[in-house]
């Protein structure tokens, strides 16, 4: 069968089994590799394995335990985060940390050590994981905490499903006082006055983060919004009645990108002026903060059938100011971008994982309708203002970087290679770390 990523890029054929129960051995074929595959939500090719198994995980859907005194919760790593926030938000606990959307599975999440808007605060979702089960292909079942078998426990957050399969994990979930997030929203003019601002909410908010205008030239050149909010307490959350937001979807796949340089320039001059004041008060629900996009059935196929190149990146903070204007300057030129940006600043608390991706730093992440070889080459462009920085690139994101981009990024890779379990690939480790 031919399966896709969330980015509809790479196309790719492989054979696809399940595993319905994590007591059995791994449904192995003859020959060739396997990998994990959950709700495919991981934008490249990292979630693919062409030529290769894809073991359907969806079926490990079980919860295990879920202490609700202390917030420890054990399940089976096919369950989702949005399963996870429906049994433990009505009983007061959230997820620590969460990406952009919640239709991913634990072992997903895993994986690919996810961060969110609060990394300042509390580091990736690996800094949470009090321990897992991991199933080799050579039948052995480890178990993994940073106590017990800590080696394999590092290699496998972040590790992108190359060493075995994730069958079951604990994760220690967040207290929160109620469904409900307070904060502002804040017009900035340019990277100045977002850095200041940054500087000023790592300290008194929880979530923080921004958008920004991707082709902003002159006089709007570093444009956005700035976000930063705290989970609201029972008592100022009562009363408070969530609106149900209207459904949406994108039912069918238009026949090319509804993303282009005017479309672009006519939503993003739009959003910038959305709110008149610089500053404006406001009240979200958990799920409406943390997964906009989840309320918009297919977003991806705003970008027609060729499909998209999400492209993240982190720099170090040393230089974070003058870098970011650097590739906000060659995307601007370029008139490639997306609608949704998104730009914040990274903590310095330390990932668990020998492959994850956060580092103190800047990072930018946009999606880049692909319009053929001058979108690559304008990524290629970017990775060379990465590199020289000393950043990186986020590989649960990307679909197309080079083995230099990622060998220059994860100086760890070598020490990696030796927990990849032999009979686990990916379309992604074959084209980075094979030649590496």
């Amino acid at each position: 069968m031919k399966a896709m990523s969330w980015g509809r890029y790479p196309r790719v054929a492989q054979s696809v089994v399940g595993m319905p129960n994590r007591h059995e051995p791994l449904p192995l074929p003859p020959e060739g590799s396997v990998l994990a595959h959950g709700f495919g939500r991981s934008y490249g090719d990292s979630c693919l394995n062409g030529g290769g198994t894809l073991i359907d995980t969806t079926s490990l859907d079980r919860f295990i335990s879920f202490d609700r005194q202390t917030g420890e919760i054990a399940c089976e790593t096919g369950v989702s985060l949005a399963e996870i926030i429906d049994v433990a938000l009505p009983h007061g606990w959230f997820l620590p940390v969460t990406p952009g959307t919640k239709f991913v599975t634990l072992g997903g999440a895993i994986a690919n050590d996810v961060h969110g808007k609060n990394h300042h605060r509390e580091g990736t979702i690996g800094r949470h994981i009090r321990g897992f089960e991991l199933l080799r292909s050579d039948g052995t079942r480890l178990s993994c905490s940073p106590a017990e078998n800590a080696d394999y426990f590092a290699a496998t957050i972040g590790g992108l499903g190359l060493t075995g399969l994730i069958t079951r994990a604990t994760l220690q979930l967040k207290r929160v006082g109620s469904s409900y997030v307070a904060g502002q929203s804040i017009k900035f003019g340019g990277l100045d006055e977002f850095f200041v601002l940054s500087a000023e909410s790592a300290a008194s908010h929880e979530y923080v983060v921004s958008w920004i205008d991707c082709l902003g030239r002159g006089e709007t050149f570093g444009r956005g919004h700035f976000l930063r909010a705290n989970v609201l307490d029972a008592d100022a959350a009562g009363g408070i009645k969530a609106r149900r937001p209207l459904p949406l979807a994108v039912p069918v796949m238009p026949p090319m990108s509804l993303v282009n340089r005017w479309t672009l320039k006519a939503f993003n001059a739009a959003y910038y002026n959305r709110q008149t004041p610089r500053i404006v008060e406001r009240v979200w629900t958990l799920d409406a903060f943390h997964y906009p996009l989840d309320a918009i059935a297919n977003w991806n196929r705003i970008y027609g059938p060729r499909g998209f190149l999400q492209y993240q990146a982190v720099v170090p903070a040393r230089d974070q100011r003058d870098v970011s204007e650097a590739l906000l300057a060659e995307i601007g030129r370029s008139g490639q971008g997306s609608f949704l940006v998104v730009f914040k600043v990274f903590g310095d608390l330390a990932s668990p994982g020998l492959l994850s991706f956060p580092m103190p730093g800047t990072t930018l992440a946009l999606d880049f309708p692909i319009l053929g070889e001058k979108t690559f080459a304008l990524l290629d462009r970017l990775d060379a203002i990465v590199m020289e920085a000393g950043g990186r690139l986020y590989p649960a994101k990307d679909a197309r970087m080079s083995p230099a981009c990622f060998g220059h990024g994860y100086p760890q890779r070598n020490t990696f290679r030796n927990f990849v379990d032999p009979r686990f690939g990916s379309s992604f480790a074959r084209r980075v770390m094979e030649n590496a």
